[in-house]
This record gives structure tokens, sequence and C-alpha cells, in this order.
């Protein structure tokens, strides 16, 4: 009987230490709703990995905020320029099946890749497209504005697009070179980008409800929507964007619980569940930088300091950290996925509001509980900044108004500036005239035109409940005229890294 009840108390005391919170993360759910309602966001979910395991994975918000319908860590979330690192990885499979050379020219191939000039149609190989260094600019509008589901056609339009540096001069974003690494992908394979995610990633690491376009998240039970804060402080809905053929750039949607697999992957030199995914050596290589980007500490965070970019991920440091990590956003959602590689440890914030600050903010609440660093007040400096970039939001706007000429109408009527304009590696925007008022339609967009002095007009976009003006930075249409005095142009400062507009000529009807 003494031996049962020692044998008993053994159990008790086991199951008591077992059942004993992770002192790191206490009352963290007290901290979460505090970011959610900080940063006005419908809802969000969050996993942490510890070595081959999800530790805790949790939903806060809704995934519907009109129907209060939760989140959970199953919700499905578009995780944007997170997929980078995925398409990548399919080149580190690739090579390791000794089925390409990441010094390998892209061109050979897709044959029909074409850069802007000769330097980059010589030198660029694949790496380069890897680690953002082919000196080409983002030029996102032209697959934003003027998107198509067929990839050949969006790998036409490189030849026409300007680089602001040489080749390996300067690191630049640019979703472009993402999308010609899932092309080079098919053309080995001979099965589409979609299919391969899902067949070498997807499903070996049990991502079953993950998948690779919206269409498939449209027709997923437990998917969030998306939304976007205004400037007057309301949750507004957005339409699921279809990042159709640029879909090697960031098309993948997928749960906090699923992406948490995605990390032990990583943590683990690319083995889940004891089989080998991704080859170890690639792994180690995409972790390493191959470009710099920067980085200097400030004063107020000395300790975060150096970002270099390797394949599809940023490398930095964080408090003495070596950290890992990737963010992601499309209309109506934002993503960061982290992972601490010395550390074993790994984090993944999904949410459904754009251009949001919350993935960063509960990532580094997150990492400094984890990593058992002296605590930042990261919501302090969110709101400190916050508060400073509106102050200077407003006075750019008050200096901006005060400069802008006034009482100079367009130079001819409405109907004369209807018509097609064009850049090939864009697309065409068409102009139309209603009623007085000016339109420019592109393929998936309409916004009214709003004369700011005489041939030079802001964008308002069209919606289903009206024109949105609180766009704080608008495209501008500078319409040109020829020597016959016909509106013969469109200038548009579409590409910021570039020091000059972008032409779009009018088009014979």
């Amino acid at each position: 009987m003494r031996f049962k009840l020692i044998g008993l108390l053994t159990i008790l005391s086991i199951s008591s230490v077992l059942a004993q919170p992770d002192p790191r993360l206490k009352k963290l759910e007290q901290e979460m709703h505090r970011v959610l309602q900080q940063t006005m966001a419908p809802g969000f979910a969050v996993a942490i990995v510890e070595k081959d395991k999800i530790i805790y994975s949790e939903g806060f918000g809704y995934s519907d905020y009109e129907n209060k319908i939760p989140v959970d860590a199953n919700t499905l979330f578009a995780i944007g320029s997170t997929s980078k690192a995925f398409t990548s990885a399919l080149l580190g499979q690739l090579r390791d099946d000794n089925k390409l050379s990441f010094n390998d020219s892209p061109i050979k191939y897709i044959p029909e890749l074409k850069f802007y000039n000769d330097e980059l149609n010589n030198n660029v190989i694949i790496e380069d497209l890897m680690c953002h260094r082919t000196g080409l600019s983002r030029h996102d509008l032209s697959w934003y504005l003027f998107p198509t589901f067929d990839k050949d056609s969006l790998i036409r339009r490189v030849q026409y697009l300007e680089p602001f540096s040489g080749i390996r001069q300067k690191w630049h974003y640019n979703n472009f070179m993402f999308l010609v690494q899932g092309v080079i992908t098919e053309r080995i394979t001979g099965k589409s980008w979609e299919a391969n995610i899902t067949d070498l990633i997807l499903k070996p690491l049990s991502m079953d409800r993950s998948n690779t376009s919206i269409t498939e998240l449209e027709q997923s039970d437990n998917a969030a929507l998306g939304y976007k804060l205004r400037p007057d402080s309301t949750i507004h809905r957005m339409d699921y964007y279809h990042i159709a053929a640029m879909s090697p750039a960031g098309s993948i949607n997928s749960s906090v619980n699923e992406m948490g697999n995605w990390l032990i992957t990583w943590i683990n030199k690319g083995k889940f569940k004891g089989e080998q995914i991704i080859p170890e050596a690639y792994i180690n290589e995409a972790i390493t930088s191959h470009m710099t980007i920067g980085g200097l500490p400030s004063k107020q965070l000395p300790e975060l300091h150096f970002t270099d970019y390797g394949y599809g991920w940023f490398v930095s440091s964080y408090k003495g950290h070596y950290k890992v990590d990737h963010g992601g956003n499309i209309d109506g959602f934002s993503a960061k996925v982290t992972f601490f590689p010395t550390d074993s440890l790994g984090i993944v914030v999904l949410t459904n509001q754009d251009r949001s600050a919350l993935p960063s903010l509960v990532t580094n609440i997150l990492a400094d509980r984890l990593l058992q660093e002296q605590p930042t007040d990261w919501l302090a400096n969110y709101n400190k900044t916050l508060a400073e970039a509106l102050k200077k939001m407003e006075k750019e706007t008050d200096t901006i108004a005060e400069d802008e000429p006034t009482d100079t109408p367009p130079s001819h009527p409405a109907e004369a500036f209807a018509g097609k304009y064009g850049h090939p590696g864009y697309g065409d925007i068409s102009v139309t005239a209603k009623n007085d008022s000016l339109f420019a339609n592109f393929r998936l967009k309409k916004f009214y035109l709003k004369n700011q002095h005489y041939n030079v007009f802001e964008t308002c976009e069209v919606t289903e409940t009206g024109i949105d003006t609180t766009d704080n930075n608008p495209l501008r249409l500078n319409f040109r005229i020829n020597d016959d005095g016909e509106l013969s142009s469109i200038f548009i400062r579409i590409e910021r890294a570039l020091d000059h507009p972008l032409e779009f000529k009018r088009l014979t009807e």
C-alpha cells in the first residue's frame, strides 16, 4: 500500500510539473489583446515554435469583423511575400538533384527572358534573383495595376523595366525576379509553380489546408477576410487581391499552425518528422548574408543592427541573437515569419489588417520574452513613431498645398484627354470622359482624375461605395502635348526608385 501511495504521489508530482505554464508566456494574452486594441486590427493569430514543436498557438480578434467570427490558430490568411522563401527553396531542392546551378544564367532556362540592357543579359545569374541584387527597380505597379494570369506575359515585360543601379551594386527588392525563379522551376519540372509548391513542400510538411491562390482561399472554411484601417480610424473591408501570375512572389495562404511546420523545418536544418524536406546545405546557405542592405544601430535601439539578405530571407542581429525573418503584405493582410537559428525558436504572426505594424510588434514582444532579454516597450515606440509620422504627413500636405499653383485649368476639354495610353513594361490605361469628369481605367481598378493644376491630375479610386479620397499618396498623371497641340502621352512617377517619370504613349485606336 505504501509503495502504491508513493507511486501515486510521484505521478501526481510529474503531472503537476508538466502542467505548469511556461513562465516566458505569463500573462501573454493580456499583452496580445493590448496590441490588438492599440493597432485597431480586426484580428490576428500567432504561433511559437521551439525546437521541433509548436509550444503555443492562438487567435485573437475576428476573421470576419462584421459578423464577429473569431480567429483561431487554424484560420487561413494570405501570407504575401513570406511566400518568397518557399519559391527559393524549390530551387534549393532542384540544385540538390543536380538540375541547376545558382551560377547559371536564368536565360538558360527561359530563352525568351530579356533584361533592359546587355550588362544584365550577359551577367545576371540565378543567385542574383534570389537575393535582390540585379539592380532592377521594383516596378510593382506593372503587375499590381496591370495583372495577368499568364506568367509568360509578365516575363516579356522584364526587358522594358529600367534598373536604377548596376548589377550587384545595391540591394533593391524586386518581385519580378521571384516570378522568374518560379518559372525556372516550371521549365525544369514541367509542372506549374503552384503544383511544385504543393507537391514538394506543402504536402510533405502536412500543410494540408494551405494553398496558392485566392480562388482556393475563397473556397476554404475558416478563412479570414481582409481589412484596412482608414485615416478616420474606421475598419474597412477590402476585396481579396488575385496576385495571379506573380504568384511565386507572394500568393500562398496559410494558418499559423501550418506555418509552424514550415518554421520547424528551418530550425531543424530542413528536416520535418525525421524526413529531409529541404537540403541542409541549402538551409545553411539561404540564411547566410548574400547582399548587404544596411542597418546602423540607432541611439534608441543600439542592440538592433545590420540587415542583410539571404535567399528569400532577411538576416539581422536582434539583441545579440542571429535573426532570420521576412514580412508579407497584400491587400487586407500582413504577415511576419521569424526564427532564431542558434536559439531554436520561431514565431509566425498573421493578421487581416492591410500594411499593419502588428506582426512586427507581436514578434518583438515575443522575442524579448522567449530570448529572456530586457524587454523594450514596443507599443510605446509604435505610438511615438506613429504620432511623429502623422505630424510629418500633415506638415508635408500643408507645404504641398501652399506650393501648388491655383486657377490653372486643363488645356483641353475633358473629351480631348480620352483615349488609350500604353507602356510596354506595364500595360494600357484607358482614359474616359463622362459629364466633364475624367477617369483612368486600369485592368482591375478605376480612378477618378481630380485636376490638380493645368494637365496634372490626382487619382482617387472608384469603389462600390463611391470615390475614395482617403489615399494619402495617390498617383499623379501628367498629360503632355505634342507639337501639333494634341495630348500625346501621360508621364507618371510610377516607380519611385527612378529619378524620372515613365511615359505612357497615346495609342492609335
